[in-house]
């Protein structure tokens, strides 16, 4: 084998490498065989026609959840980063790292499935961003988000930010309102056509937890 073959068998050969690596990374599911872990593992395996609201709330009655924390946060500083230097395998290793730990985040099943999309992966990508939009869509129906006893039903903060990042509109003030029997976060934002209007999530759960963590 002449020495300019061997050259090009090199190149290929590190070329190749980071594919592989980014291809066969994969979501941990988590092995408490609770029912939150059991949705994990029906949608890793392409079992899409879940109840995702049920879905959300398992996730919080799971071992799992108080596994989220400052390493999630940073999993998300790390995927805007590679976002930026369009390094898309790192993304992808990112995104399944923080699905991993919530695999209820929308923000990382939206970042996995379009970066699928810029791989040309349309099997992964469509699978994930059917999740993304099945988590999306059971809060966006589950009230009309206009008054807080028909607030839209989170379980986390991070929702709430991500429903005002997708409709493109940006915080103007957040506060606490009561309707009901529900507790809600009142987000006054401010539209891409610069109109005002004020979005309500029901917080219950997320009140909750609060609860149980600070013992009130």
């Amino acid at each position: 084998m002449t020495g300019f073959k061997m050259l090009l068998l090199a190149i290929l050969a590190l070329q190749l490498t980071p594919v592989v690596f980014g291809q066969d990374s994969k979501i941990e599911i988590p092995s408490f065989n609770d029912k939150y872990s059991k949705y994990v593992s029906q949608l890793e395996s392409g079992e899409l026609g879940i109840d995702y609201t049920d879905f959300r709330n398992s996730f919080l009655d799971s071992r799992q959840f108080s596994k989220k924390g400052t390493n999630y946060n940073n999993l998300k500083k790390q995927v805007y980063a590679e976002i930026k230097s369009k390094n898309y395998l790192g993304v992808v290793s990112l995104s399944k790292a923080m699905l991993s730990i919530d695999y209820t985040s929308m923000f990382a099943h939206k970042y996995l499935q379009q970066t699928y999309k810029i791989l040309g992966d349309t099997v992964n990508q469509k699978k994930y961003h059917d999740i993304e939009f099945g988590l999306l869509y059971s809060i966006t129906t589950s009230g009309d988000g206009k008054t807080c006893e028909t607030g839209w039903h989170i379980t986390q903060i991070e929702e709430e930010y991500f429903i005002i990042n997708m409709i493109g509109a940006e915080l103007q003030s957040q506060s606490i309102s009561n309707g009901g029997k529900n507790a809600c976060d009142k987000m006054v934002v401010k539209t891409e056509e610069g109109e005002t209007k004020t979005l309500y999530f029901e917080a219950n759960k997320v009140f909750e937890q609060e609860q149980k963590l600070f013992g009130k």
